[in-house]
């Protein structure tokens, strides 16, 4: 065990990473609290009914729309931008394929190369810029989530490899970062301890004593918590709490999980979507307490997917609904799922919230949260205007509480200059960038 910053209880097949605690940042040389920063982005897929979505009034003034009800609480804690495009994503010379076009340029700025083969080429995303810089603090340089299996081969869209369909992180122009929708398979990661086979091993032996990996980390858990003042203490039951919690949804959903029926499951996969996003976020959320990693994207669905939403009375497959031709009941229904995904935010706003660092304030006041899509309207496919939501202070560098309205299109990479910025990453340009967004 580790008594610094870096805290790990470390047992038999585990390692837990823990978060800073007042105890021992206090005892650093300095005496001084130095919190990390960290990035997430969250994709919103196939666009959204415009007129419910978009808020009335600019400034801090403003009135919300009913899609976005569900996080009106936390008002003061993100700002909603108007007016940021991808303009990569859009046909040009290459014709249909947009859904496949908003999911490849959303982070990276760039046009991909219209190919179903090996040739793919597209570009560094700026999670993956921002991973790079950081790749030294932790132990994971990032960290990649998403609903939906991983695919980086096949025709997905008009002709375009499902490579670009499926990732939003891209390391290099040809090297997608596959992301995980296992949520077992993310806490082994997180949690377990050894590689490969080792790894998978030490979990089937904790399956067959029937024991939480909390079990192999108790007795430093024991001498840690005597080390420190009671403020630590409560947060440390707290954490691990909540670790516990995690593990038994996981083990829940691996014994009465069921496939989703348009897609094989691994197991470990809740066979309700709002569950499995909400672990995943939990997970994302741990990640960052414990800084094992300050980068992280999670795709809630591709973009082109065409899942239903019977839990909500919508049957009908989500892409299909978004090619409405202004037909009055499907566009109730995408409101419906657009009030989904913002009560999937509120969820998420209010567990980052509630995760109180070692100088008192939360982790949102560290965090930049990325929410949105890189499709405005799905029926006309337009890569302008999107529904872009910033939540989070960056550690004090953003001032959340405002509608922002840009005037006219501006690139999407220029927010992402600034976003950069905040995490300490000097870039003088990003892809298609003009200009860095300060108005944030």
């Amino acid at each position: 065990m580790t008594t610094n910053r870096r805290t790990f209880l470390q047992g038999i097949g585990a390692t837990i990473g823990l978060p800073v605690f007042e105890t021992f940042a206090a005892a650093t040389p300095a005496a001084r609290i130095e919190i990390p920063r960290r990035m997430a982005a969250l994709y919103l897929p196939n666009g959204v009914n415009l007129e419910k979505w978009k808020v009335s009034g600019t400034g801090t003034d403003y009135q919300f729309s009913p899609s976005l009800k569900p996080v009106e609480k936390f008002r003061n804690d993100f700002t909603i931008i108007e007016g940021l495009e991808q303009r990569n994503g859009t046909a040009g010379p290459d014709g249909g394929g947009d859904h496949a076009r908003a999911n490849a340029s959303y982070l990276t700025g760039v046009r991909p190369r219209k190919t179903a083969g090996a040739d793919i080429q597209l570009g560094i995303s700026m999670d993956q810029v921002a991973a790079a810089a950081l790749s030294d603090h932790t132990r994971f340089s990032s960290l990649e989530l998403s609903t939906e299996g991983v695919r980086k081969s096949g025709v997905c869209d008009s002709g375009y490899s499902c490579a670009y369909q499926f990732n939003l992180s891209w390391r290099s122009a040809t090297q997608p970062v596959a992301p995980e929708s296992n949520p077992r398979l993310v806490f082994e990661r997180l949690f377990g301890s050894g590689k490969g086979e080792e790894r998978e091993k030490n979990r089937e032996r904790r399956n067959a004593m029937r024991k939480s990996i909390l079990d192999f980390v108790n007795d430093e858990a024991k001498s840690l918590h005597r080390q420190m003042g009671r403020n630590d203490q409560q947060k440390l039951d707290e954490y691990l709490t909540g670790v516990r919690e995690i593990e038994q949804r996981i083990e829940k959903a691996e014994k009465f999980g069921l496939p989703d029926p348009n897609r094989d499951a691994p197991a470990g996969v809740p066979s309700k979507f709002e569950d499995h996003i909400r672990i995943l976020m939990d997970m994302q959320i741990l990640a960052f307490q414990t800084d094992s990693t300050r980068v992280s994207t999670f795709a809630l669905a591709h973009d082109g997917s065409n899942r239903s939403f019977s839990d909500i009375g919508v049957p009908e497959g989500h892409h299909s609904l978004s090619h409405h031709q202004d037909n009055a009941e499907k566009l109730t229904k995408i409101a419906k799922i657009d009030e989904f995904y913002s009560r999937q935010l509120a969820y998420y706003l209010e567990k980052m919230s509630e995760v109180k660092e070692a100088d008192g304030k939360s982790l949102l006041d560290h965090s930049m949260v990325l929410w949105g899509g890189g499709l405005s309207d799905g029926n006309r496919h337009r890569h302008n205007d999107l529904p872009i939501i910033l939540a989070g202070r960056g550690g004090g560098g953003l001032k959340p509480g405002h509608h922002i309205n840009l005037g006219k299109d501006t690139p999407m990479c220029n927010l992402y200059l600034r976003m950069l910025e905040e995490l300490g990453v000097k870039e003088e340009t990003f892809a298609d960038s003009n200009g860095r967004l300060d108005v944030v």
